[in-house]
């Protein structure tokens, strides 16, 4: 069986959290039986956007915060596909704050994956939207002066169906979750914490390990939206990680009669019919 594996040299600085993603990512795509073929790997600009450049597949790269508009596009434009989005917290959350809330509005049929480093990593860590108050970085020499966006508290309040937080530093607990969330019928995320190890000296690997704890460990009901809300808002000294909010919902595509029959990209193009249309123009 083709893996995912590429020759294409990684660029990511030593003891980068995104080594980890990867590896989880290549080891939930494996433990469900897919090929290289059967993905679309999506992505936007930054370092997390560099991901799918490193697994052997399909792969869409767009611009700085249009990683979810380019998948909603491809998700309308044909349904079967199996499309996963790898976006960062400024790339996500930053640039592509409208389109994030769009495509959970709308519930569209994907996985979206936000490497949460807590900075710009590419662009020589200035403050992204979840820098903690006050982090000091090169650009912000005072510190940050506006409290860190909340992800996992804005999807369960937008209406997110499949709601989840990760940490690269659970490779086993973080391709479980992968799976999960390809499998689950609409939108599904997972705010993946890492390590920056060149630009966030506050949000270390230990500093991760010493706050998280498994929700599954604790009995956790996936379907209680007041726990899961109660769990997004929990101080930071202590991190839940694991599905924190799971519901059924209609897709996107199954609330559109044209594309219940059958994908967009499987009707035949009526030339004919668009040139009489843009006669009229």
């Amino acid at each position: 069986m083709e893996t995912f594996d590429t020759d294409k040299e990684i660029t990511w600085c030593p003891g980068c959290g995104n080594f980890a993603i990867l590896k989880a990512m290549k080891k939930a795509f494996t433990s469900q039986g897919l090929a290289p073929k059967d993905l679309l790997l999506v992505a936007g600009i930054g370092q997390a956007g560099k991901t799918p450049h490193y697994i052997q597949g399909n792969l869409l790269h767009g611009l700085h915060g249009r990683a979810l508009a380019m998948a909603t596009g491809a998700k309308i434009a044909n349904h079967n596909l199996n499309i996963v989005v790898n976006s960062g917290d400024g790339d996500c959350y930053g640039e592509g704050g409208n389109h994030f809330l769009a495509a959970i509005r709308r519930n569209v049929d994907l996985t979206l994956l936000v490497h949460n480093n807590q900075v710009y990593g590419l662009t020589k860590g200035q403050a992204s939207p979840t820098s903690p108050l006050g982090m000091k970085t090169k650009l912000q020499a005072h510190g940050t002066t506006s409290p860190p966006f909340n992800p996992i508290a804005m999807a369960l309040t937008a209406g997110a169906g499949f709601v989840a937080k990760g940490f690269s530093g659970n490779l086993d607990q973080l391709s479980g979750l992968i799976v999960a969330a390809m499998s689950y019928k609409g939108f599904a995320m997972i705010d993946i914490l890492q390590p920056c190890v060149s630009f966030n000296k506050i949000n270390t690997h230990l500093w991760y390990k010493e706050r998280v704890f498994d929700l599954v460990q604790q009995g956790h009901d996936v379907t209680n939206f007041q726990r899961a809300l109660a769990l997004s808002l929990m101080d930071e000294e202590k991190i839940p990680t694991g599905i924190i909010y799971k519901k059924k919902k209609s897709c996107f595509h199954e609330k559109l009669a044209v594309l219940k029959h059958m994908p967009l990209v499987e009707y035949p193009f009526a030339k004919g019919q668009i040139g009489d249309i843009l006669s009229q123009a």
